[in-house]
C-alpha cells in the first residue's frame, strides 16, 4: 500500500484532492529499488491543465518504455494547498510514488506561457530546490527545461540548470545514459553540466556571458566553456509516424480540461501567419501516417474508456488524409457513442458536412479565426483568407442549420489604423447579414454572433519579433473604440463582443522578448505573491508592476519600441532552421502587405528544408 504524502486532515480540508493523490488508471508505477534514474515531469499549473497536455504524455510514456527510468507527474499546487505546504514545511512531492522532488535525479519542467513563470518558482520552492542554478550542489535535482517558451529562455535561465530546445523525441536518451554514466563517476555537477552542453539541442545557461550596450540592448551573447556551443541547434523528429506516442494515457480521476483520446495527426503548419510562433517553430510539416493514426485510435479509446477523440494539429485542414481519416473515425465510432472533435479546421464545404455529422448543430457554435478586420490587415498578417470566403462559409453553415458563429481577432498589430479596427465590427455585421438573407421560415430563430479581440504580442522567431506593442491603456482604447462601433451595428442584437485582459497582455510581452535582466523582477513578483497569474482570479498587476518598480526594470524599454533590423536578440543563439534573413523579408513584406504563398503553393525558401523532410520535400522523389 503506498503512504501518501498528505495525511488525511489535510486531504479533507482542500478543495479537488484528487490531484494530488495519484494512482490513475494507466499511471506507471516502478520499484524505486530497479531503476537508476528518477524524473519528475512538471507542468507547472494546476492538475485539470497539465493532465490535458499531450507532450507530457508522449515524454512520460517514452521515458518510462525505459527499465532504467522511472518519470513520475508533478504539478502545482492550488493556493489552499500551497498554504499548507508551507506551514508544514511539506516537501513537493511527485503523485505516483509520492516520494519529494527533491530526491529525484532530474525535474523537468514544460513551459508553454509566460505567465507561469511564477509558478515554476513555486514547484522550486516548494520543492526544496535552491531557486537559482549557480546555488544548487549534489543533493539537488538537476532542472531541466522545454516547450516553447525556452525558444527564448533568457527571462528565466538562471532558474535552470539545462534547457531542451526542440521535440523531446531526440536527445533525452542520449542525456540520461550520460547521466548514468556520471552518477557513479564522483564527478562534479559542474561536470556533468559540460557533458550535457555537448549534446545537441541542450543549452545550459550558466556557460553563456551576455553583455549589454549603453541603451540596454544586448552586445554579445558567448560561451564562457569550452564545451558549450555557440549555436543551439532545435531539435525535430522528421518521421513522426514511428515516434513514441502514447497507447495508455494516464486517465484522470476528476474532470480536466480535456478529457479525450488525442490523435496528433501532423506536426507544424504550412500557413506562414506572421505573428504565429508554432507556425515558424515547428516547420516544416510532417504527417502522421493515416493507416497508423487509425489503429491509434482503437488503442487509445480500449486502454482509457475515453468518450472523444480530438484531432490535434496547428491546421487540420491542411492534413492530406483528413477526409479519409475522419470519414473511418465516424463510421467506426459515432454509433458506439464516442464523441469526435475536430478543432482547428477551415470552415469549407467538406468541414461543414463533417462537422454535421458529429456535432449537435443546434448546440454547437462554428469558429472562425479572420484574426484581423479588414483585408489590408488580413494581408499584412499574411492570413490567406478573404472576406468572400469567411461569409460564404458562414453562409453555408447558417444554411446547413448552424447558427452561432465566433469570431477570432487580434488588435495591436503592426500598421493598425482605426479603420482597421471598426472594420472588425463591420465583418461581424456581414455574417450576421448572411444570415438574415435566408428566408425566414427556413432559418432556426435568431443568430448569435460572438467576436473576441486578444491583444497582439510579437514573438521571437516570429517576422513581427522587431515590432514595438502598445500600452495597456492604448489597447483599452482600441478595445472600446471596436465595441462602440459594434453597438451602431443594424444588427447589433445578434452581436457580442469581448476582449482579453490588456495588463496580462503587456506582462507576457516583457517575457516573450526579455532578456536576462528581467528575471530579477520575476523573482520579486514571486516574493510579493504573485502565482497562477494566467488565471484570472488569481492576477494582481498592482503586485507585478511593484516588482519592476523595485528592481528598476523598464517595461517600455521591452514593449514599446521597434527593434532596429539589426539589433542582437537574446535568442539569437538559437538555430530554429528558420533563417533571420525569412523573417525580416516576411517583416518587409508586412509592411508592403503583401501576402506569401503556403509551404504547399511554393517554397519561400525559410531555412526548414534543411531537416532533410516533411512537406519541403514532398513529392520531390
Amino acid at each position: 500500500m503506498r503512504k501518501l504524502a498528505l495525511d488525511d486532515d489535510i486531504l479533507l480540508e482542500i478543495e479537488k484532492p484528487a490531484r494530488y493523490i495519484g494512482g490513475e488508471v494507466n499511471a506507471v508505477m516502478k520499484n524505486v529499488e530497479d531503476i537508476d534514474v528518477r524524473f519528475a515531469m512538471c507542468f507547472p499549473d494546476v492538475y485539470e491543465i497539465g493532465m490535458s497536455h499531450l507532450g507530457i504524455q508522449i515524454l512520460y510514456d517514452m521515458f518510462n518504455r525505459r527499465e532504467d527510468v522511472w518519470c513520475e507527474r508533478v504539478y502545482s499546487p492550488w493556493h489552499d494547498l500551497d498554504k499548507v505546504m508551507r506551514e508544514q514545511k511539506i516537501p513537493l512531492f511527485a503523485l505516483e510514488s509520492q516520494d519529494p522532488i527533491k530526491d529525484f535525479d532530474f525535474l523537468g519542467i514544460t513551459i508553454q506561457f509566460e505567465m507561469c513563470y511564477t509558478n515554476i518558482l513555486q514547484i522550486l520552492d516548494l520543492s526544496q530546490i535552491p531557486l537559482h542554478a549557480k546555488d544548487r550542489t549534489l543533493d539537488d535535482p538537476f532542472v531541466i527545461g522545454g516547450g516553447p517558451c525556452t525558444y527564448n529562455p533568457e527571462p528565466i535561465a538562471e532558474f535552470f540548470d539545462i534547457f531542451y530546445i526542440g521535440e523531446g523525441e531526440t536527445a533525452y536518451d542520449e542525456l540520461l545514459d550520460a547521466y548514468k554514466e556520471w552518477k557513479g563517476s564522483g564527478k562534479s555537477r559542474r561536470e556533468f553540466l559540460e557533458r550535457a552542453a555537448q549534446i545537441e539541442g541542450l543549452y545550459v545557461p550558466i556557460f553563456y556571458d551576455a553583455e549589454y550596450n549603453e541603451d540596454g540592448t544586448l552586445k554579445s551573447f558567448t560561451p564562457n566553456n569550452e564545451y558549450a556551443l555557440a549555436t543551439v541547434k532545435k531539435q525535430i523528429v522528421m518521421d513522426v509516424t514511428d515516434a513514441p506516442y502514447p497507447m495508455k494515457p494516464v486517465v484522470p480521476f476528476i474532470k480536466v480540461t480535456q478529457d479525450r483520446v488525442v490523435l496528433e495527426i501532423q506536426r507544424g503548419c504550412i500557413r506562414g501567419c506572421r505573428f504565429c510562433q508554432a507556425g515558424m517553430l515547428y516547420r516544416p510539416v510532417r504527417e502522421r501516417n493515416v493507416e497508423r493514426l487509425k489503429q491509434y485510435a482503437h488503442d487509445m479509446l480500449q486502454n482509457t474508456g475515453h468518450e472523444e477523440i480530438s484531432l490535434s494539429s496547428l491546421s487540420s485542414s491542411d492534413y492530406s488524409e483528413l477526409k479519409e481519416l475522419v470519414t473511418y473515425l465516424i463510421d467506426e465510432f459515432k454509433n458506439k457513442g464516442i464523441n469526435i472533435s475536430l478543432p482547428s479546421l477551415r470552415i469549407d464545404a467538406f468541414s461543414l458536412d463533417v462537422m454535421s455529422k458529429v456535432q449537435d448543430i443546434r448546440k454547437s457554435s462554428l469558429t472562425f479565426a479572420p484574426e484581423a478586420g479588414s483585408q489590408r490587415m488580413r494581408d499584412v498578417i499574411n492570413k490567406g483568407l478573404t472576406e468572400e470566403v469567411i461569409l460564404n462559409g458562414a453562409g453555408e453553415a447558417f444554411e446547413g442549420g448552424w447558427t452561432k458563429v465566433k469570431l477570432y481577432f487580434m488588435l495591436g498589430l503592426p500598421t493598425e489604423t482605426e479603420e482597421d479596427m471598426k472594420e472588425i465590427a463591420h465583418l461581424a455585421e456581414k455574417v450576421a447579414r448572411r444570415y438574415y438573407e435566408i428566408p425566414k421560415d427556413q432559418r432556426h430563430g435568431k443568430c448569435q454572433i460572438t467576436a473576441s479581440s486578444s491583444f497582439f504580442v510579437p514573438k521571437p522567431f516570429t517576422p513581427f519579433q522587431w515590432a514595438p506593442m502598445c500600452k495597456a491603456e492604448e489597447y483599452m482604447r482600441r478595445a472600446h473604440l471596436v465595441n462602440d462601433e459594434f453597438k451602431e451595428q443594424l444588427n447589433r442584437k445578434s452581436l457580442k463582443y469581448n476582449w482579453h485582459d490588456a495588463e496580462v497582455t503587456v506582462l507576457e510581452g516583457i517575457m516573450a522578448r526579455g532578456d536576462r535582466k528581467i528575471s530579477k523582477a520575476i523573482e520579486e513578483a514571486y516574493r510579493l505573491g504573485c502565482l497562477f497569474d494566467s488565471w484570472t482570479e488569481s492576477f494582481h498587476n498592482e503586485l507585478w508592476m511593484q516588482a519592476f518598480e523595485n528592481t528598476g526594470v523598464d517595461i517600455d524599454f521591452y514593449n514599446l519600441r521597434e527593434r532596429g533590423e539589426d539589433e542582437l536578440f537574446p535568442w539569437d543563439f538559437i538555430d530554429i532552421g528558420v533563417t533571420r534573413k525569412f523573417l525580416r523579408r516576411e517583416w518587409d513584406r508586412a509592411m508592403e502587405e503583401k501576402v506569401t504563398p503556403n509551404c504547399r503553393m511554393q517554397c519561400s525558401g525559410c531555412g526548414a528544408a534543411k531537416f532533410g523532410g516533411g512537406v519541403c520535400y514532398e513529392g520531390k522523389n
